[in-house]
């Protein structure tokens, strides 16, 4: 079964401003992830720029299909 994991941040800029998730899921490929490799997932994922501190709360893997096509289902393979 595939797992996610489910999340609230808080993302402060080093130009200011900031943004926030609340109940947050990203698909991820096994049973954990660490917050600084959740961090850099977010980070890469919405491809954010001057990211200064990120901080993740309320963290948990559920179980659920993964919403996103994998690479193959993409290039159509």
């Amino acid at each position: 079964m595939d797992k996610r994991v489910q999340f609230d941040f808080e993302i402060e800029f080093s130009n200011g401003g900031g943004l926030q998730g609340q109940e947050f899921r990203l698909d991820i490929e096994g049973d954990d992830i660490s917050d600084e490799d959740l961090t850099k997932y977010i980070v890469e994922d919405m491809r954010l720029l001057m990211v200064g501190e990120v901080r993740i709360f309320n963290k948990k893997i559920i179980t659920e299909k993964h919403k996103r096509k994998s690479v193959e289902d993409n290039t159509g393979q």
